[in-house]
């Protein structure tokens, strides 16, 4: 089990991360008033971060039969519905990773409910051992250049006792006791990534509060070779051969996608090299250019829509001799993979609870009830044995270098040095499956709970329903996804325990693939004239070129927000909020050598037109040109209009 909220999700953190302008911070966990309670259940609340909201904590033993002494305050904030009168319901939200703080994630789960706050209540309630509920702070492992075996395994012996019991079994636990209470019975209970894991454990266990579950990007809570994970590799596989397939000028190429990024990856296998690759808001990362590299981008997939995007073409460039835009994947997607906090602020997210729930929930290739150091020679025997009988299991990586990803993504050998833990089930006695509800959402394009898992997921429920969002990637109901198809979904099911009409799952549109990367404009496909055009050939290849440069840059705005960034060969660009989307402001971006764009773009969203006015310097001459097309719509196209070196440019081309 991995740290999964944050990719394609958490916006901010990952802006943060990347080193951009500073976005405005969410509210504080709890400003609480002596003079301002309110009283729910048996449970005295204070006002917190809004006039509507109100803030508890919940004593809660540590461990549930008294053997080791102690308590957890069991955080939770609880919003009140708006409408007059008696509220229809409460929803509740579960955050992914493990390690993330629920309430810190507020602002995502209120929006997903935002319509409902009408008639329904929202508890969001922080795992005992993240956010308010005594965050676990494993010092050395919070604050390490890298996770290793030792620092995660020293995590677990410096929690001595109290390890076993920050479990999702006790955090769903607490989460019945805080309901009984505040006087709630059943509950709408979405949970996205990790989430889905904490809420099944939860449905299993107190199937009497779960009026309708939703389980957005789900896992299995075990399987065949679960531990194994055995289909994150098909899942990669088909993300980039699918996303190929649908692409016009990518499936024109011969063969697979994953046979086009086959030359590069076999280079690097070849001639592995230390890069020093600029990336973000120019920062500077010094990295090994190898095949676990390349692993990193294309199972980690984060920047979820850029690595899908680009690693086809960026490989293919690399193979060429153009490592460019290959090796700023590479920085972005080593940044993207660390969860943990920059500011080692263990309340946003704590690796700690990350690694007590990776190490003793799920099920691992090896005994965890041996000691570390018999663990050891088995976790080698396995995999020896597993290299021999199964030597394309992470094809087309072999095992060790899928092994050489951040142990949190290869997961198979994260826990090896984890203290000695009993194989304690997660759900006591087994209970069945409730009969409830449940909605299962999967993105199309998800590798890392992938639409298999989703599928394993939902035949455990007499009444589940899957469905999947074509072209799409991890946790597709909360903000960040490519479309509003999920949330209007989820929302609907909340409130209906139906979806609907689900068409707009098959609707969202195809990936835009990078055609291809050029260090100028000449090797690009030129744009086609329309009526009035006076430009020639090769100004119409600069079109191209700078439709190219305006999508690269949107690219990374859609994914890092508001802040500076660097263009692919040179040059700034400034993000600001602008509505539903960004305001981008260009200063000499260069995605090829040749061709220098200034001005602005403005992305509306994930609909409308994208329009941008931009002044060019290029070889042959100065320019102008406005251009536009409409975002969210398959087979668009784009127009261009201005003058390039005194020449009328009236012309048209797929939208980037």
């Amino acid at each position: 089990m991995t740290h999964l909220s944050n990719r394609g999700v958490r916006i901010l953190p990952l802006a943060a991360v990347l080193g951009w302008a500073a976005v405005a911070p969410l509210p504080a966990a709890a400003r609480t008033s002596a003079h301002e309670t309110l009283r729910v259940g048996s449970l005295t609340l204070h006002h917190c971060n809004s006039p509507a909201s109100w803030c508890g904590t919940l004593a809660r033993p540590l461990d549930p039969n008294g053997v080791v002494a102690g308590t957890l305050p069991i955080y939770f904030e609880f919003y009140l519905h708006a409408a007059a009168g008696a509220a229809a319901g409460t929803l509740v939200g579960a955050i992914g990773g493990p390690g993330y703080s629920v309430t810190d994630s507020r602002d995502e789960f209120l929006e997903l409910f935002g319509p409902l706050q009408a008639h329904y209540d929202v508890l969001l309630m922080d795992y005992r051992g993240t956010g308010h509920s005594d965050a676990i702070d494993c010092h050395e492992l919070e604050r390490a250049a890298a996770l290793t075996e030792a620092n995660i395994g020293a995590c677990g012996r410096s929690l001595g006792r109290t390890g076993p019991f920050y479990s999702t079994t006790l955090a769903a636990d607490d989460l019945a006791a805080v309901l009984e209470a505040l006087g709630i019975g059943r509950v709408g209970l979405y949970g996205e990534s990790y989430g889905t894991y904490f809420a099944q454990v939860f449905a299993r266990r107190h199937p009497d509060r779960i009026r309708a579950l939703v389980l957005d990007g789900a896992y299995p809570l075990g399987g065949p070779d679960y531990a194994w994970y055995p289909d994150y590799a098909p899942a990669m596989r088909a993300k980039f051969n699918l996303a190929c397939q649908r692409s016009p000028a990518c499936s024109a190429l011969p063969g697979s996608s994953i046979e086009h990024i086959a030359p590069a990856l076999e280079r690097l296998r070849a001639r592995p090299f230390t890069a020093q690759v600029r990336y973000g808001a120019g920062q500077v990362m010094s990295l090994n250019a190898d095949a676990s590299q390349l692993a990193i981008v294309m199972f980690g997939g984060y920047p979820a829509y850029a690595t899908l995007r680009e690693t086809d073409a960026a490989a293919r460039a690399f193979a060429a001799g153009d490592s460019a835009p290959l090796l700023r994947l590479m920085a972005e997607t080593r940044v993207n993979a660390e969860s943990r906090d920059p500011a080692h602020d263990t309340v946003k997210f704590s690796a700690g609870y990350a690694a007590a729930i990776s190490c003793q929930d799920p099920p691992q290739i090896f005994d965890m009830g041996l000691a570390p150091a018999q663990r050891l020679v088995e976790r080698d025997r396995l995999i020896a044995e597993r290299r021999r009988a199964d030597p394309g299991g992470y094809a087309p990586f072999t095992i060790d270098e899928y092994r050489g990803m951040p142990l949190d993504f290869a997961f198979i050998d994260q826990c090896v040095q984890w203290p000695r833990t009993p194989n304690a089930p997660l759900v006591s006695s087994a209970p069945p499956y409730p009969s409830v509800p449940v909605l299962v959402v999967s993105g199309e394009f998800d590798s890392m709970t992938p639409v298999a898992d989703g599928a394993a997921a939902a035949p455990h429920y007499a009444h589940a329903h899957h469905v999947i969002i074509a072209n799409s990637f991890h946790v597709n109901a909360l903000p960040g996804a490519r479309s509003v198809c999920a949330v209007t979904l989820v929302r609907r099911f909340l409130e209906t325990l139906s979806t609907g009409d689900e068409s707009c799952a098959a609707a969202v549109p195809p990936v835009h693939l990078v055609p291809r990367f050029a260090r100028a404009a000449r090797e690009l496909t030129a744009a086609t004239a329309a009526t009035g055009n006076a430009a020639s050939e090769d100004q119409l290849r600069v079109v191209t070129a700078v439709l190219l440069t305006c999508e690269d840059v949107l690219v990374r705005a859609r994914e890092f927000g508001s802040g500076r960034g660097i263009g692919l060969r040179g040059g700034t660009f400034t993000v600001t909020s602008a509505g539903e989307g960004y305001r981008v402001k260009l200063e000499e971006v260069r995605w090829t050598e040749d061709v220098r764009a200034s001005g602005q773009i403005d992305w509306p969203g994930r609909s409308g037109m994208v329009r941008a006015a931009l002044a060019l310097r290029t070889a042959a001459g100065e320019g102008a040109l406005e251009l536009e097309w409409p975002e969210g719509v398959s087979n668009a196209r784009a127009t261009a209009r201005g003058t390039l070196a005194g020449s009328a440019v009236v012309a048209e081309a797929p939208a980037p």
